[in-house]
Parts: structure tokens; sequence; C-alpha cells
């Protein structure tokens, strides 16, 4: 049905409000470099008008430190833009703190605990290789 696939893999360690912070911060980064994965608005029976959502499914898959800078990895060498969020972002409070932190880091020193990327379904399977389905 869909030519793209669309995985946000998360570290494994991260506790609850984590996972959850770190999806949907990298979920807005997809919609915005791709906006064309939003559907139509929603509208219910009584008329009330809500957001489009993602017009294809979202995987979510976990993985290990090691795993997580392989996949990040794996990504820069096949030139897919990604969403990234590492550890330090926890500790910041807002967009321009966020960027400040992240710009102190490179690919090798990066604690990624979050990524998402889209790409052609081969092309994201392999990137994601090792990362397990999230429960």
């Amino acid at each position: 049905m869909f030519d793209t696939k669309i995985a946000v893999v998360l570290r494994n360690n991260l506790a609850a409000w984590q996972k959850l912070n770190v999806t949907a911060f990298l979920m807005t980064g997809i919609a915005g470099g791709h906006p064309e994965i939003l559907g139509e608005p929603y509208k219910d029976r009584a008329g009330n008008i809500y957001n489009p959502l993602s017009i294809q499914p979202i995987i979510v898959l976990s993985a290990d430190e090691a795993v997580m800078q392989a996949i990040h990895r794996r990504a820069l060498e096949r030139n897919v833009t990604a969403s990234l969020f590492i550890a330090e972002m926890f500790a910041t409070g807002h967009d321009a703190a966020n960027r400040a932190v992240f710009a102190e880091y490179a690919p090798d020193d990066a604690k990624v605990v979050g990524i998402a990327l889209r790409a052609e379904k081969k092309i994201v399977d392999k990137i994601t290789k090792g990362a397990t389905m999230q429960h």
C-alpha cells in the first residue's frame, strides 16, 4: 500500500514518560519534514473539526544503546534525514535550548535515545536492523 515506512526507534531503558515524550517530539519532526504524510482534517458527526493525522502507519521499535548508535550511523550513511533526540535534551525546557545542547554533540558521542525516519521500506528495514517491536 505504501512505498515508504515511518519508524520510531526508542532506547529500551527509557521511563514511560520519556518514551512518550520522545515519540511525540520525533513525530513532529517527521511531519515537518514530510508534510505530505498528513491527511485531511477529521470531522465528527457533530461537525467538530480535528487535526489531520498521518496517512500511513507508524511503527515504534526498541533498541539498546549500541543498536541505537548503529541505526544513527546507518541513517547518516544512507543520507536519510532523521529526527533525533539525545539524552541531554531531557534537561532543557524549550526549542532553542534543545538545539543548543544538540549542537554540542557529533554522531560519535551523541547519546541517542530516539530516532525517527521515513524512507523507502527496504531502506528503513536495513537502517533499523537489530531493533525490536516496542512493548
